[in-house]
């Protein structure tokens, strides 16, 4: 008796939507964050107003991504759902022309006519609406868009990826604040990279060295404002 084994794939896709989100939240955290505290310290500004600044770059970093994921994402929500409403609508009032519409999709990506008419005829028999949802608006649980997840794992990453740089502020000496932070983010940046490239099944070294070399220039650019208006001031 010949046994099956069960064949699991785990794909990468399926993360696309936290992972996102994540990445985003956490990489926007370090960079923001330590930018503040760079450019600040830059004006030489006292350890207590650097350790502030960068308490509330957290606050208002973490509010302003879940604010922006959440609007962004829920327009994205709304437009599937419209579309959705307009499939099963059409799918109602017009069924043999989602059927022959759902045929020639399945036709162009190499099936023959008569083949692709069954495929379409047998979908449609089973959940015509998913059917049409995955292979016309290519909608899938996968790539679902999920507001409030996307919202509350942004806020969570900035504020974990923001924390990094203050824990370098608690710990090094006042004097040194701007060259730790900075030592400190980019090889935050570079694990965060890692990490990240990881788990969505990319090229690290790509996706290290584009982190890592972003937050550069911020931090660069936001240290050299802090030391010209230090300077004037």
């Amino acid at each position: 008796m010949t046994r099956l084994k069960l064949h699991v794939e785990r794909h990468a896709v399926s993360r696309i939507g936290w992972l996102r989100a994540a990445v985003l939240g956490a990489n926007d955290g370090i960079i923001s964050t330590a930018s503040l505290i760079v450019g600040v310290a830059a004006a030489h500004a006292s350890g207590s107003s650097v350790l502030l600044t960068g308490v509330a770059g957290l606050v208002a970093g973490a509010m302003s991504m879940a604010a922006g994921e959440y609007v962004s994402v829920s327009s994205q929500s709304d437009t599937e759902t419209a579309d959705i409403a307009r499939e099963t609508e059409e799918l109602r009032n017009d069924p043999d022309a989602e059927l022959n519409e759902l045929t020639g999709i399945y036709a162009t990506r190499g099936l023959t006519p008569e083949l692709a008419r069954q495929v379409a005829e047998q979908l449609m028999a089973k959940d015509a609406l998913a059917a049409h949802a995955r292979d016309e608006l290519h909608i899938t649980d996968a790539t679902t868009a999920r507001p409030v997840q996307a919202a509350l794992t942004s806020a969570a990453t900035f504020a974990m990826g923001a924390a990094l740089p203050l824990i370098v502020v608690l710990l090094a000496p006042p004097t040194q604040i701007a060259v730790a932070v900075t030592v400190a983010s980019l090889a935050f940046l570079a694990l965060l990279g890692a990490v990240g490239a990881r788990a969505g099944g990319a090229p690290i070294g790509r996706a290290v060295m584009r982190v890592t070399f972003w937050g550069a220039v911020a931090m660069a650019i936001t240290a050299g404002i802090g030391r010209l208006f230090g300077a004037v001031v």
